[in-house]
């Protein structure tokens, strides 16, 4: 009997947080056959699991090793769904450089952000984590970048975000590149603060926002 689109999803979501390679495959494979959308099974399974497990870390009932081993069945079932995923064949890539700022190790949601982001047509350029600020300028105009994402999970690195805006400035290329920023100690608030081109509280919402502020770019292949 065919499943529920809900079932498949809970399936999918529980498989990452219970580290659970071979369901997540199952799952996948099931959301295929059943017809779901790819993109849709990745959002609303794989990255809930991984959301779920994130908050299971920052209240220390997951540990480094228990995040890793998420990581793993969420790229298994991520493996059969990518393939199926549909590409808008007539728009160009939006290029976008993501890290984590210098003196910041913590990376889970920036790679959730940047796995959301590929999935949805945009060309990721990784930094990893306690990026040197000057990397995230370098980076953008080495590949010609048309979006900047910065994310901390420290209170003490957030002024890290003002300063590559600062620079940005200070090199006279301010406007040739949106910035937006995340992570848990990062509002809506800080962000106009410092004068961000976007916030996204979870991976969730940064398609959604690394969309809108790059609603300016001509999206039709030259």
């Amino acid at each position: 009997m065919k499943r529920e689109r809900e079932e498949i999803l809970k399936d999918l979501a529980n498989s990452v947080l219970n580290m659970d390679e071979k369901l997540a495959a199952q799952a996948a494979r099931e959301a295929i056959k059943s017809g779901l959308d790819a993109y849709d099974a990745i959002s609303n399974g794989l990255v809930v699991g991984m959301n779920k497990a994130g908050d299971l870390y920052e209240t220390e009932e997951y540990f480094v090793p228990e995040i890793l081993i998420c990581s793993d069945a969420m790229y298994a079932g991520l493996e059969i769904l990518r393939p199926h995923l549909k590409k808008e064949s007539d728009r160009r890539q939006i290029k976008c450089v993501i890290g984590v700022v210098e003196g910041d190790t913590h990376d889970i949601g920036k790679n959730l952000v940047k796995i959301m982001l590929d999935v949805a047509g945009f060309e990721i350029h990784d930094l990893g984590r306690n990026v040197p600020l000057s990397d995230f300028i370098e980076k953008a105009k080495e590949v010609h970048a048309e979006l900047i994402c910065i994310s901390t999970l420290m209170t003490t690195t957030m002024d890290h975000m003002a300063t590559v805006i600062e620079m940005l400035k200070e090199e006279g290329i301010r406007n040739h590149f949106k910035v937006m920023v995340g992570g848990g100690p990062i509002s809506q608030g800080f962000a106009d603060r410092i004068g961000a081109d976007g916030y996204a509280e979870n991976a969730a919402n940064a398609v959604r926002i690394a969309k809108h502020v790059c609603a300016h770019i001509a999206t039709v292949k030259e």
